[in-house]
């Protein structure tokens, strides 16, 4: 059985994947309006499903999950280690 930090942690995971789909959206076979609504969907569901998890980790952890997956960092750590 989960623990609610546990809890909170998988929702915070399952947050950055479903902002992640947001990307696979274009490649649906859907209309341009049904992709159209689907976008906000999930950026929408992403924000509560996240700040589900955050109320179940507490603030601390939130904010450094936050952090560590904010997409500039991200792209930063990335461009930095391709240098090498």
């Amino acid at each position: 059985m989960l623990s609610m930090k546990q809890l909170g942690i998988v929702l915070i995971i399952v947050s950055c994947l479903v902002w992640l789909a947001i990307a696979a959206v274009p490649l649906l076979p859907f209309t341009l309006a049904q992709k159209a609504a689907i976008v906000p969907g999930l950026l929408i569901g992403g924000e509560v499903i996240f700040w589900c998890g955050a109320l179940l980790v507490g603030k601390e952890v939130a904010a450094r999950y936050r952090e560590r997956l904010n997409p500039r960092l991200l792209w930063q750590r990335w461009k930095r280690s391709s240098r090498k």
